[in-house]
């Protein structure tokens, strides 16, 4: 008897060592990525330094990130960091809940996929046969090409309404059919284009698509989503519910601006629920990426069968699916998308035949950056190819050729007035909306600016007459 309980303390403890040399070198892990952050561009022959992502957040002016790791199509790991609010300390951990932002719109397309499946609706068919209390108004545009489900999911409908700003907690929180109507603060949305003609992000087409599912389920898109994709899918820390009631107010973020500064009454609402209204986790949107990956690879049958993902998965216009955004890096096929609403700004990223996936969610407008950088040290350290920075080569200019760009120029169109200096060796272009941009020369006209990308080109003739801004803005020099 006594030989047994020897055994089983002894087997206890081997298993014990396992499991806290398993954390240690986890934990390592998660330090090395930590530490790792990348900076989204890179100077040719010079190596990367890396930082913090504690030190990248005070930068960006970001209180709170979230992650979460898949790797062969299990969380590998999970953590927040830093304040889901900064009045109250509330700090964020694994489950505290951020809006999706546009992440919203591929989770929301598996509601009509679902109902493809359960033969209620066609992909191909005029949606205005599926909807009852509101229709889109006819034109020249839909005499010969109507707008379908599969258009309205990849963004061919032709549809106007890019995306939603959001309502105040003090704004009158309109119906989904005074969206439709142009009642709220957006436009009316209607077809401009014929549908299939072009692709154009339309967060107003996605609206037309929420209100065909509540039309032809008959219940209303929160109650659907939570009954029959985030339940079934274990996504129980996700909600469509908008405004979002005081059951879900326990473990959420505060959403923060472009300065680091509270919003008016901590978050915005979103009427417009399937094009912007999720409020979830990495940890959950980790289980979507698992979910949608383990039955494209066969492993089993779940929230929708193999065939519909695979029609999913299928790239059309601009490589986008039924939902999700696609790529191809290395032949391997990711799935994924963006998300910003106003305060809120994440990014999530799949492989959708290798298991592996990052979701990062932030509470602020100025997270973008800071998610390229997180991406960028999660993709070095597992060697995934979602994200490397931009490698470019900077050449030297003396300071006779860099005075020559120094003056003031303006953007005709805004009246806005910016100011080239020549300070030391240094190229700079002075009060931009987003601050003093540091110019390092690419070639004898081109330069850019490590932290934010900018590339400015300058006009040369004679003289210096203007310089583009990213090839898009246009300035003229001021004698």
């Amino acid at each position: 008897m006594m030989k047994k309980i020897y055994f089983l303390l002894f087997s206890m403890t081997l298993i014990s060592n396992c499991f806290a040399q398993q954390d240690e070198v986890l934990l390592a892990e998660i330090s090395a990525i930590e530490n790792g952050l990348i900076k989204n561009i890179q100077i040719k022959g010079e190596s990367a330094q890396k930082f913090n992502i504690q030190e990248r957040m005070d930068h960006y002016k970001v209180p709170g990130v979230s992650i979460a790791i898949v790797e062969n199509g299990k969380i590998k790991w999970a953590k927040g960091y830093g304040f889901a609010n900064t009045e109250t300390k509330t700090k964020v951990d694994a489950n505290t809940l951020f809006q999706a932002g546009s992440i919203s719109k591929p989770v929301a397309a598996l509601a009509v996929l679902k109902l493809f499946e359960n033969n209620s609706l066609e992909l191909n068919t005029d949606v205005n046969s599926y909807l009852k209390s509101w229709q889109i108004p006819e034109n020249k545009f839909t005499e010969t090409e109507k707008v379908t489900l599969e258009k309205l999911l990849t963004h061919t409908a032709g549809m106007t309404v890019h995306g939603f700003p959001g309502y105040q907690q003090t704004d009158d929180f309109p119906e989904i059919i005074d969206v439709l109507n142009g009642k709220g603060n957006t436009g009316k949305i209607t077809v401009d284009t014929m549908p299939g003609s072009i692709w154009r992000y339309s967060g107003g087409g996605y609206t037309v698509m929420e209100k065909v599912v509540e039309d032809v389920s008959g219940l209303a898109l929160e109650e659907y989503m939570s009954k029959n994709i985030l339940l079934p899918i274990g996504m129980k820390n996700s909600t469509y519910q908008q405004p979002i009631t005081k059951k879900w107010q326990k473990n959420i973020s505060a959403a923060y601006d472009r300065n680091g500064k509270l919003i008016d009454g901590l978050w915005n609402n979103y009427p417009e629920q399937a094009a912007a209204g999720l409020w979830t986790t990495p940890s959950d949107l980790a289980l979507y990426c698992i979910e949608i990956q383990d039955i494209a690879q066969h492993k089993k049958e779940g929230v929708l069968k193999k065939e519909t993902v695979q029609k999913m998965l299928t790239k059309h216009k601009n490589n986008w699916g039924l939902g999700p955004s696609l790529k191809y890096e290395k032949d391997s096929l990711l799935f994924g998308h963006g998300g910003k609403n106003a305060g809120f700004t994440n990014d999530m990223n799949a492989y959708a035949y290798q298991g592996n996936a990052l979701i990062v969610m932030t509470n602020a407008d100025n997270g973008g950056k800071l998610i390229s950088e997180i991406e960028n040290a999660v993709s070095s350290y597992y060697n995934w190819s979602i994200s490397q920075p931009k490698i470019i080569e900077v050449i030297d200019l003396p300071d006779t050729d860099l005075r020559k760009f120094a003056g003031k120029y303006k953007l005709q169109e805004q009246g806005l007035i910016l100011e080239v200096q020549l300070k030391g060796n240094e190229l700079l272009l002075t009060n931009t909306p987003i601050g003093r941009l540091s110019l390092l020369p690419m070639s004898k006209t081109k330069f850019i600016d490590l932290e934010s990308g900018t590339v400015i080109e300058f006009l040369v003739d004679k003289k210096v007459n203007g310089f583009m801004v990213n090839n898009t803005f246009k300035l003229v020099r001021l004698e």
